[in-house]
C-alpha cells in the first residue's frame, strides 16, 4: 500500500489517507470543498462549492499517479438532493465525455457542514 497526500488538495482533517494507492488502483477519499491554501470551506452553493471539491479531487489523484480521466467509480454525498442538479452541472463539466459509474446519496450532514462530497476510485498511469 502506498499512502498519497498532497499539497495541493487539503490535509486530512481526521485518521485517514487523502489516497492509498494499490497496485494500479487509486482510492481517494472523500473531498469537499475546503481551500488546500486557508483551510477554509469555499463557496456557498453546491455548485462552487463542487467545482472546489473536483479541483480537490484532481489534485489527489494526480498526487496518486492518475486523473480525473481514469476515474472508475465515484460516490457523490449531498447535504440536501435539491442540490443535485447543479452538483451534477460542474461534475459533467470535470469530467468532460469520461464517464465513471457512480452513486449520489443524501446525507444528514456533513463534515464542516459542507454541501458536497465526493470519493473515488480510479485506475494508475501505466
Amino acid at each position: 500500500m502506498e499512502f498519497v497526500a498532497t499539497n495541493g488538495a487539503p490535509q486530512a482533517i481526521g485518521p485517514y489517507s487523502q489516497a492509498v494507492g494499490m497496485g494500479d488502483l487509486l482510492f481517494c477519499s472523500g473531498q469537499i470543498a475546503l481551500d488546500p491554501a486557508t483551510g477554509e470551506l469555499k463557496g456557498s452553493t453546491a455548485a462552487e462549492q463542487a467545482r472546489q471539491v473536483m479541483k480537490n479531487l484532481a489534485a489527489v489523484l494526480e498526487a496518486g499517479g492518475s486523473g480525473l480521466d481514469l476515474v472508475v467509480r465515484t460516490t457523490v454525498f449531498l447535504k440536501d438532493m435539491a442540490d443535485f442538479a447543479a452538483m451534477n452541472e460542474v461534475y459533467g463539466q470535470a469530467f468532460g465525455p469520461h464517464r465513471p459509474s457512480r452513486s449520489t446519496v443524501a446525507v444528514a450532514a456533513l463534515p464542516r457542514n459542507a454541501l458536497v462530497e465526493i470519493d473515488a476510485i480510479a485506475r494508475r498511469r501505466a
